[in-house]
């Protein structure tokens, strides 16, 4: 692992809302790190360096705990719906090698033909690859895409070792062309009375 996703962490014994709100007072994330048949263990995460780790989607940590060297996925982040703040961190246990399921995030590239619009149906697709080689994305071009073209899962070209769990025929991108607008009806009535007004007034 990348010096940067490295975390010395500690090992967590007072559990509940009141420990919770000290941590995160101390400027730290609590956390709980599960997996392979494992019991969970509840850490304190130091939040400045995790906050920034954790940007990126499925992000995959080495957490030195007592010493040892333990890799984990990000599994979930949740945050305070109003400031934005960490104030927990699922963590899953992942070893180097090891397959693991996850939703990476989808990204357009390019322009549609010109005259059409594109509607991104699917954000994230699921995919199954190595626990340390998890991309950050994937992209699909829509450059000269025309009107009615619809790409799928199955379209988006996968990173090596990466397989697709997500239904193939997914929706991904829709091409299509804006709406015409709909005029108001009492405006075009109103319209056409008065272009009808003036000849009225001839007679």
């Amino acid at each position: 692992m990348a010096d940067e996703a490295t975390l010395n962490v500690e090992i967590r014994t007072s559990f509940g809302k009141g420990a919770a709100r000290k941590i995160r007072a101390a400027n730290n994330i609590p956390a709980v790190l599960y997996g392979h048949g494992s019991e969970p263990v509840h850490l304190t995460l130091p939040g400045h360096q995790t906050m920034l780790l954790t940007r990126k989607a499925n992000a995959v940590l080495d957490l030195q705990i007592e010493g040892k060297s333990q890799l984990a996925l990000v599994k979930d982040v949740q945050k305070d719906p109003v400031r934005q703040i960490i104030e927990h961190i699922d963590l899953v246990i992942v070893k180097k090698g090891e397959k693991v399921t996850v939703d990476v995030p989808v990204h357009v590239e390019g322009e549609s033909a010109p005259g059409t619009i594109h509607v991104q149906e699917a954000n994230v697709i699921s995919l199954e690859v190595e626990a340390t080689h998890i991309p950050e994305s994937v992209s699909v071009s829509i450059e000269g895409l025309e009107e009615g073209t619809l790409v799928t899962a199955a379209d988006i070209v996968l990173p090596k070792g990466a397989a697709l769990l997500s239904d193939a025929e997914t929706l991904v991108v829709n091409v299509t062309v804006p709406a015409a607008p709909v005029e108001d009806e009492a405006e075009t009535e109103s319209t056409e009375e008065a272009a009808e007004a003036p000849a009225e007034d001839a007679e």
